[in-house]
C-alpha cells in the first residue's frame, strides 16, 4: 500500500480494526501496511482507541511483547442499548402485529439489516468475555441474528436443521417437547458442523416456553460440548415457567390479548436483572 497522510491513514486503520472484531494484529502489520514507523502506529491507535472509547464504539485492547498487538473489542453501552430496546417494543406493541392464536408478526422487524446489525452487537457485547467457539441458533428466523452476532465476535455460526439434510452427511438427531404446543419434534445436527467439547453461544429470536433452546442443550450434550450462554432478542412473558433459567433476553412481550388488540412489550432482563451479564 502507498504511504498516506495521517488522516487516511487514521481512517483506513480505523476501518481496518472494525472489520476484524477480537483479532490480535500486530503493529508490524500496520507498519508494513503503511510503511510507517511503530512508533508512529501507536499514535494512531492511542487516538483511535481514545475515540472509540469516548464514542461508545468499543474497546481497543493492547497487548505487550514480542506476541503482542492490538484487538478490537466492539462495546454498547447499556444505556444505548436500552433507547434502542425501547423503541423496538413500541414497534411490537403495534396492534396489526397480532396473529390468529396470538402470534406476533416479527419478520419486518427481523428482516431489517439495521436491526439486525445493532441486535448482534449487543449479544456481542454482553458475551465478549466468554471463552466461546461458535454461535448457534436453530433455523430459520434465528439464523440472520446469529450470524450477526457472529460477526461482532469474529465466530463461526452452526446452524441446528429441522430435519437432517442429505448434503451435510451424517448428523446427530434428537427428539425434543415443544414448549409452545407440546408436540414432539425433530432436531439435527451434522457431525462435521460442531467439534467434540466445542464452547457454544445459543442465539435465537423469540423465546416462549424454551423447548426449542432446551432441545439444543440436550443435541450439544450428544457432543460432549459446553453452553456458555443463551441470547433471546424477544422472549415471552406469559408463561408461569421457562425451561431454561440461565438466558439474557433484550425485550419481553408481557403481554398479548387478541381480543383488545393490545401488546405489551418491555425491555427484557438484560435490562431489569442486576445480575444479569455485561462485560
Amino acid at each position: 500500500m502507498k504511504k498516506l497522510k495521517r488522516s487516511a491513514r487514521l481512517v483506513e486503520m480505523t476501518q481496518y480494526l472494525l472489520f476484524r472484531p477480537h483479532t490480535l494484529i500486530p503493529l508490524t502489520t500496520f507498519a508494513d501496511r503503511y510503511s510507517s514507523a511503530k512508533s508512529s502506529i501507536s499514535e494512531d491507535l492511542a487516538i483511535i482507541k481514545e475515540v472509540f472509547e469516548e464514542e461508545g464504539l468499543g474497546e481497543l485492547q493492547t497487548l505487550a511483547g514480542a506476541a503482542g498487538g492490538v484487538k478490537f473489542i466492539p462495546k454498547v453501552s447499556k444505556a444505548n442499548s436500552l433507547r434502542f430496546i425501547e423503541q423496538i417494543c413500541r414497534q411490537l406493541e403495534q396492534p396489526e402485529r397480532i396473529l390468529p392464536g396470538g402470534y406476533l408478526y416479527m419478520s419486518d422487524i427481523m428482516g431489517q439489516p439495521m436491526i439486525l446489525n445493532e441486535v448482534g452487537k449487543m449479544f456481542a457485547s454482553v458475551f465478549a468475555g466468554k471463552d466461546i467457539d461458535v454461535v448457534m441458533t436453530v433455523e430459520t428466523k434465528g439464523i440472520p441474528l446469529a450470524y450477526a452476532t457472529a460477526t461482532y465476535l469474529n465466530l463461526p455460526v452452526v446452524i441446528v436443521r429441522r430435519d437432517n439434510k442429505v448434503t451435510e452427511g451424517s448428523a446427530v438427531s434428537i427428539n425434543y417437547v415443544s414448549g409452545s404446543n407440546k408436540r414432539i419434534q425433530t432436531m439435527s445436527l451434522s457431525r462435521r458442523a460442531l467439534k467434540e467439547e466445542s464452547k457454544v453461544l445459543i442465539i435465537d429470536d423469540f423465546m416462549r416456553v424454551g423447548g426449542t433452546i432446551h432441545g439444543m442443550m440436550d443435541l450439544l450434550q450428544e457432543f460432549k460440548a459446553t453452553v456458555k450462554g443463551v441470547g433471546v432478542f424477544v422472549e415471552s412473558g406469559e408463561v408461569e415457567e421457562h425451561l431454561i433459567e440461565d438466558y439474557i433476553s433484550l425485550a419481553k412481550l408481557s403481554a398479548v390479548d387478541p381480543k383488545t388488540r393490545q401488546v405489551t412489550a418491555e425491555p427484557g432482563n438484560y435490562f431489569t436483572d442486576n445480575d444479569s451479564d455485561e462485560e
